[in-house]
């Protein structure tokens, strides 16, 4: 009997990775229909990891808790096995918002802690942060700030929120942030090399996307110069160059400066908590995805990770996606056999996405067939 592991992350926009898996599955049954699937849809830590988590077996916890602006917004994390994880966009992300100059320089992520305030409320043992799609370029002050950590100005007064008046950062007292954490142990999840700083940094490389022009960016970027100075001067660790603390907006830093948090692999991280590793012993066939296989996808994603564990497994990979923009010897390098993208069976990207399901069965069953002829 055929053994297939199916292990796709999201379709950003039209499937979450559970989705994904049910409708690759059924294009797999259409092909061997006596075949053994396993689905472990996956995640790297950006949006759409608590469903996965909840898939897992975790449970939703739902509070209200300031946006990235000045509204309130209904916000979601999971408890599991002790942890609370905390996707940071539920409380600050871009979707709440709509991207321009001055939310770029505004957005702020105290609303993310306030999640962590609340899931220490319920004595979690671990905190585990995801920092993808933000609205926020604050390097994670206005987080700490929530934590009863105080971010002043030279007279001793609280800075306003957002990334344009960390300029005017002085002094920080981190005391009482970690006073409040206490001996929990936090994990920043993130596949994002990023700087806080510089050409690759928060502000040059996410900013824009916020809304922020040129003269913005080099604002923000100045701005988080200073936060990190002033963290220093703290006698929190220099976060100015650490690989990965500019993710969501520099949320990743804070959390490194301020709470003494560890940045992990997101995709490592949720994969060791969903059975892929386990379900991939003896597999003789892998089906992963994303909804944009790019070079970015290389670089930690959720296929990437896929692909080199069903070569330690000696597995044989198909990938199916959206869109697909690595040439061939890109894919050969993960050791893909065979694959598809959706867009070049649709007759616009507006089909494709609105009929993924329907199209990722037909794919599927398609490249299974090629792969069992062979």
């Amino acid at each position: 009997m055929t053994r297939v592991v199916i292990a796709p992350d999201k379709f950003k926009g039209s499937l979450t990775a559970i989705e994904v898996a049910e409708a690759i599955a059924l294009g797999v049954r259409d092909a061997l229909p006596d075949a053994d699937i396993t689905t472990c849809p996956v995640a790297d830590g950006g949006e759409g990891t608590l469903e996965i988590l909840e898939n897992a077996g975790g449970t939703w916890v739902q509070l209200p808790v300031r946006g990235p602006l000045a509204e309130q917004v209904e916000a979601r994390y999971v408890l599991l096995d002790g942890a609370a994880y905390i996707e940071s966009a539920r409380a600050c992300g871009i979707e709440f918002v709509t991207p321009s100059p001055e939310v770029a320089l505004t957005a702020h992520t105290w609303g993310v802690g306030e999640l962590l305030a609340h899931a220490l409320d319920r004595d979690a043992r671990r905190l585990v942060l995801t920092v993808g799609g933000t609205a926020s370029t604050d390097g994670g002050a206005g987080m700490l700030a929530a934590l009863g950590a105080g971010v002043l100005d030279s007279s001793g007064a609280p800075v306003d929120l957002g990334g344009r008046a960390l300029a005017r950062v002085a002094q920080v007292d981190l005391a009482p942030a970690r006073a409040r954490l206490g001996e929990v142990p936090v994990a920043v999840a993130t596949d994002v090399t990023n700087p806080l700083l510089g050409p690759n940094g928060a502000a040059t490389i996410f900013g824009p996307q916020k809304g922020a022009g040129r003269d913005d960016v080099a604002r923000l970027d100045a701005a988080l110069t200073q936060w990190a100075k002033a963290l220093v001067k703290a006698g929190a660790r220099d976060i100015s160059t650490v690989p990965g603390a500019g993710a969501g907006g520099g949320i990743a830093g804070g959390a490194v400066a301020g709470l003494g948090a560890n940045v992990e692999s997101g995709f490592d991280l949720i994969a060791s908590l969903t059975g892929v590793d386990a379900a991939l012993g003896g597999a003789d066939l892998v089906i992963t995805g994303e909804g944009s296989l790019d070079e970015q996808s290389l670089s930690g994603k959720a296929p990437a990770g896929i692909a080199a564990r069903a070569g330690r497994a000696g597995a044989s990979l198909l990938i199916l996606a959206g869109r697909i923009q690595l040439d061939a010897a890109a894919l050969a390098g993960l050791g893909v056999v065979g694959s598809s993208a959706l867009i070049d069976h649709a007759p616009s990207l507006g089909h494709a996405r609105t009929h993924a399901a329907e199209l990722l069965r037909a794919r599927a069953e398609v490249l299974v067939r090629e792969w069992a002829a062979r």
